[in-house]
């Protein structure tokens, strides 16, 4: 998940809201209570996706324009496909470009994520996602040197923060934040709704989600997993599992919905940095637990470069990160793998 989509692309990600499957609308009303506490919902578009907002609200504040506001910085930011964002800046090697504290946040949270997968993820993959058709430009013939060529400079290590701009090792590289802005985004409003004093909150973009406190039932926020069905439709769907949490950020990745045929041959949209090709192994989608979504968002994709016997290496080594795969067996049957520390908020379907 390593390209940021225009708002007439389909949905990135593929973890949906149990509580809400489809959002096709911005609206915003009350909807139901947990004793004399009110709960607004804010519902609408961003970056390519559908976003919902619900929180617990005794006076019924309407916080619409403040989360548009916050969603259209995040855009101006990291949108590749806003020629004046501060990506495209840095991305066509303006000079003099200063980040913005949003850019800031993702750039160390996914340098942070890039040691400690080994480069699994890493946001200089842009040329090669462009190269295989799920970037921002046209896709291209590929073959091996193409792909060689395009290798050269496709390095995490080769792009630096100093003093407030981005400095890179060779002009030629292109940083590319799609595969975790829509986390960070969901901890931006988040952020938000924290700075106003909520105590009960679900922010969601795109499946990716953080909660805080309790529903409008008084309990947990129960999120769905999709079940893998291998169809790049949207609505096309099942629910794997269901995930009852409060406190937490949940984001999945997985290549069952955003790849392309061609001459038979499946290509899915999830690059590996190191050998320029997408990623062909059993793991069909990671769904990472953790206290920031920015963060849940670069491992989900990270995992799903490694694979799954790798993840869970990363895993031992971060005990307090959780994580949900699915994966298919030798028949080509469902399997699901989790950590020992999410094993009680799961309820299998």
């Amino acid at each position: 998940m390593q390209t940021l989509q225009p708002d007439t692309r389909p949905m990135k990600k593929l973890c949906t809201l149990f509580l809400v499957l489809a959002l096709f609308f911005v609206s915003c009303g009350k909807t139901g209570s947990s004793g004399d506490k009110p709960y607004m919902v804010i519902k609408g578009f961003t970056q390519g996706t559908t976003y919902m907002v619900k929180y617990s609200s005794h006076d019924s504040i309407d916080y619409k324009s403040e989360i548009q506001q916050v969603l259209h910085e995040v855009d101006s930011s990291m949108s590749t496909y806003k020629d004046n964002s501060i990506i495209s800046r840095i991305n066509r090697n303006e000079g003099q470009v200063q980040v913005d504290h949003h850019f800031r946040k993702v750039f160390q949270t996914a340098q942070r994520v890039s040691r400690m997968t080994g480069g699994a993820f890493d946001i200089t993959v842009a040329p090669l996602v462009n190269a295989w058709g799920f970037g921002f430009t046209e896709r291209t013939d590929v073959d091996s040197t193409v792909i060689d060529s395009l290798l050269d400079f496709v390095d995490y290590r080769g792009v630096q923060l100093k003093q407030g701009r981005i400095i890179k090792g060779d002009q030629r590289l292109m940083i590319d934040m799609n595969a975790i802005a829509q986390g960070y985004a969901v901890d931006a409003i988040s952020d938000f709704l924290d700075r106003q004093g909520t105590s009960d909150y679900l922010v969601e973009i795109g499946g990716e989600v953080r909660t805080k406190g309790l529903n409008p039932d008084g309990e947990p926020w129960r999120i769905g997993i999709d079940k893998p069905i291998d169809s790049s439709s949207a609505m096309k769907r099942e629910l794997q599992a269901i995930v009852s949490i409060k406190e937490r950020a949940v984001a999945t990745s997985g290549n069952y919905r955003k790849f392309y045929v061609e001459d038979g041959v499946k290509y899915s949209h999830t690059i590996n940095p190191h050998t320029g090709y997408p990623v062909r192994h059993s793991l069909l989608s990671a769904t990472v637990f953790a206290e920031e979504c920015v963060f849940a968002d670069a491992l989900a994709t990270a995992f799903m470069v490694m694979g799954r016997e790798q993840s869970k290496q990363v895993l031992k080594e971060h005990p307090s990160i959780g994580a949900y795969f699915i994966y298919s067996d030798d028949q080509g049957n469902f399997q699901m793998d989790y950590t020992e520390n999410i094993k009680d908020l799961i309820r299998n379907l």
